[in-house]
């Protein structure tokens, strides 16, 4: 035996509207511009939220950049004076020669660090790569005929 109170009360799914037999071209165009205005709209906010992200972890990133920075000059200027002075003392160099050998030494591996951070920046895109190109694939999409 079938329950038929039970089918009555069940929840039905919402109909998808259907669009009119007697649809006007004007009709169509208002539909395919409010769809144009949406996907815009979307495509506005996810370069928005993609933006903010981007910011806050560059954000993120310069305030430890900036604390480690500043460590390690004072941790670097404490071992360049010592450097200086083990040449000075033990090797008997001339206070000068063992401040230009630190010196040296110093600015080669500061300028190795400069070429690193350089060869590192060129390879990094400030933009925002994934709303470009889900913005290029819903324009394909649209701009491609259906068979």
């Amino acid at each position: 035996m079938i329950d038929t109170e039970s089918r009555a009360t069940a929840p039905t799914a919402t109909p998808i509207p259907t669009p009119p037999a007697n649809g006007t071209v004007t009709g169509l165009v208002s539909g395919i511009l409010d769809d144009a205005q949406t996907l815009v709209r979307q495509q506005i906010e996810m370069l928005k939220a993609e933006v903010r992200e981007d910011f806050t972890r560059s954000k993120q990133a310069a305030e430890f950049g900036a604390l480690g920075i500043v460590l390690l000059t004072v941790g670097m200027l404490g071992l360049v004076t010592a450097l200086a002075n083990l040449l000075h003392e033990h090797y008997q160099f001339s206070m000068g020669a063992s401040w230009g050998i630190t010196g040296t030494l110093f600015t080669i591996l500061g300028g190795a660090a400069a070429a690193t951070s350089y060869l590192l920046l060129e390879r990094f895109n400030p933009l925002p790569d994934k709303t470009f190109n889900a913005l290029q694939e819903n324009l394909s999409w649209k701009t491609t005929p259906k068979m």
